[in-house]
């Protein structure tokens, strides 16, 4: 039987992605998505991940596009 876990709707991306194998996570700290920015923060580098914070939403993006060529999880 499967154990239960109550959780923010954000934090369950996050350990759903974990679980799915990413291991590379950039981002910027924006309202929408700060539970999943923190979650990530604390949880990906326990999963042996690479969190980065961004200085903007469009460095964020090309980092995740960087990580997709080099056939990362991202």
């Amino acid at each position: 039987m499967m154990k239960a876990t109550l959780m923010y709707c954000n934090e369950a991306i996050g350990a759903g992605a974990i679980k799915a194998g990413c291991n590379f996570f950039a981002g910027y700290p924006i309202t929408p998505q700060n539970e999943l920015f923190e979650y990530m923060a604390r949880k990906l580098p326990l999963a042996k991940g690479i969190f980065l914070q961004s200085e903007s939403e469009l460095a964020g993006i090309n980092m995740v596009f960087g990580a997709a060529l080099a056939a990362d999880a991202a």
